[in-house]
């Protein structure tokens, strides 16, 4: 098994990171029902290849909470940070679901900074989301947390609408596990950030290598969203992963690692 350790990067609010590994940096950012502990099969696989990094995004798992509302620009600042930390000029991002949109917004905003792109399981913003998609969304996630509910009560009902029909138990019980570690409000500010952003429309100006990957069962971001999103990007790669729905990563680590690691060599040095 390999051997990670976890670091804590200041200043305030300060971003929890696990790491492995040696060679170019690779960020693992999870979406907005998770943690770093949702990147575990993918930290091991890399190491051996890639400085490997999965964080805890500000607000979630062991990160810090913080004063005040969230601009969702506060991530792409939190990704330069960790970068920083460890001496990476660049480094190559791989963002699932919320993670995925961190992402897309990192590449516009600190373009320099990055690598490579992978984006998975994810889309442009919620504006290109139906007014009834985007209220089923939010009252999933929301409104039973303002009702006095914990994120523990909503876990199993939202993890077994993200998952596939073949999905494990264990694949299950990780991201039930997932969501019960949110913090309450924290995740509601995510919320309300996530769905406050505006649609995309630079993704023409992304000129790094990039990949888009989905589960074939994925109900949230369908195999149609993501294949119009890498339509968007100049020479983008795009993977189905078959047999996974919204966390192929956690669903079907081996292709999602087969996929992934082959791209990431091939645009290595």
């Amino acid at each position: 098994m390999t051997a990670t350790s976890v670091v804590k990067i200041g200043p305030a609010p300060r971003i929890a990171v696990e790491h492995a590994g040696k060679g170019e940096l690779v960020i693992f950012l999870h979406g907005i029902g998770g943690n770093r502990l949702n990147w575990t099969d993918q930290v091991t696989a890399f190491a051996p290849f890639f400085h490997a990094v999965a964080w805890d995004a500000r607000g979630y798992g062991d990160s810090d909470d913080y004063e005040g509302p969230l601009a969702f620009s506060d991530y792409a600042d939190d990704i330069v940070r960790v970068l920083d930390h460890f001496g990476a000029a660049k480094a190559h991002v791989v963002g699932l679901s919320m993670g995925g949109r961190i992402a897309q917004d990192f590449a516009a905003r600190h373009p320099g900074r990055l690598k490579t792109l992978t984006l998975c399981d994810t889309h442009k913003g919620f504006a290109g989301w139906s007014d009834e998609k985007k209220r089923a969304f939010i009252a999933s996630r929301k409104e039973p947390l303002l009702a006095g509910k914990e994120p523990k009560d909503i876990a199993g009902p939202v993890a077994r609408t993200l998952v596939g029909p073949n999905a494990s138990q264990e694949a299950l019980d990780r991201l039930i596990d997932s969501m019960s570690r949110l913090h309450k409000e924290s995740y509601i500010k995510s919320i309300e950030a996530s769905v406050m952003m505006p649609v995309r429309d630079d993704l023409d100006r992304i000129k790094v290598p990039t990949l888009v990957l989905v589960g074939s069962e994925d109900k949230l971001t369908s195999v149609d969203m993501a294949r119009e999103l890498a339509a968007e990007i100049p020479g983008a790669e795009f993977v189905v992963i078959d047999d996974a729905g919204h966390l192929a990563n956690i669903e079907q680590p081996a292709a999602f690692n087969d996929a992934v690691l082959g791209f990431l060599r091939r645009h290595t040095g």
